[in-house]
């Protein structure tokens, strides 16, 4: 079994700003456990566990659905919580740009990753967003202050072109691994 997510990956000088936005904060909310920007992403669909025997049907589902939706213009704007502000556990920035074509595209890759059998199925709405930090007490941190800075952010537009397949290794410093990438509206 793997772990496995599907993912847009931000061009390194929009996650520039963003560390440069970030970086102030870090040392004020010790109650935060910060992620490093070199594991920063846009997650499109966590796919979960998924048995190796089930790649090679996902790499070609994958290809197939990322040749469906065009490239896109994204920016990392506004800042939020989930599941709020005052009971935080997962700090983001928000994602401006794609639409209703990013949101098809999160349903798409995530329907070729059941298709290709990878039990997982999320079952909120998809909210694209940059995870930034995650509470350390599990029943939620107050970030309202945070929050309320990072709001102000908007950073440079960047070209989203393709999607890339990620292998998650958790622990101590959780690493992730390219598995796959597929061009937007081009070929296999």
């Amino acid at each position: 079994m793997v772990r496995l997510f599907v993912a847009l990956s931000p061009r390194p000088e929009a996650l520039a700003e963003v560390s440069a936005a970030v970086e102030p904060h870090v040392e004020q909310w010790p109650g935060l456990r910060w992620t490093a920007p070199e594991t920063w992403h846009l997650t499109l669909a966590f796919l979960g566990e998924v048995p190796e025997t089930a790649l090679r049907g996902l790499r070609t589902r994958l290809a197939r659905a990322a040749r469906r939706y065009p490239p896109m213009t994204l920016a990392f704007q506004g800042a939020g919580a989930f599941p709020s502000a005052r009971r935080a556990r997962v700090v983001w920035l928000g994602v401006e740009g794609g639409g209703a074509v990013l949101s098809r595209l999160a349903a798409s890759v995530a329907a070729a990753g059941r298709r290709a059998g990878a039990a997982y199925e999320e079952k909120k709405p998809y909210h694209p967003h940059l995870t930034l930090a995650r509470a350390r007490p599990r029943e939620g941190l107050d970030v309202t202050p945070l929050t309320a800075v990072l709001k102000e952010f908007a950073g440079t537009s960047w070209r989203a072109d393709a999607v890339h397949l990620m292998r998650s290794h958790p622990g101590p410093k959780v690493r992730y691994e390219p598995v796959g990438c597929w061009p937007l509206g081009g070929h296999d």
